[in-house]
């Protein structure tokens, strides 16, 4: 699903008339920014039947280049993990 398949899903689902596109994707925007802003302050953002997102650490591994096949480090880093609630887990 894009962006715009995500607002015009929103607007569908809405039953205000005077909810326009350009208002239903700035309130996408500021939903996503909250979430973004909750996961990098608490490291976690949890919304019940939907799932959990969670920092999780990584660590520093060795990796092959694919084009040389030279061996390279790659460092240690963080990324958003996302488990599921079991409601969505199960509705798949």
């Amino acid at each position: 699903m894009t962006k715009d398949e995500l607002i015009n899903a929103v607007i569908k689902s809405c039953k205000d008339d005077g909810l326009t596109k350009r208002l239903a994707g700035d309130v996408i925007d500021a939903t996503f920014d909250a979430i973004s802003k909750g996961i990098k302050k608490e490291k976690r953002f949890a919304y019940p039947s939907f799932g959990t997102f969670t920092v999780r650490n990584r660590k520093a591994r060795k990796g092959r280049n694919p084009q040389t096949g030279e061996e390279i480090k790659i460092k240690a880093s963080k990324t958003v993990g996302f488990k599921p609630a079991p409601t969505l887990k199960n509705s798949l």
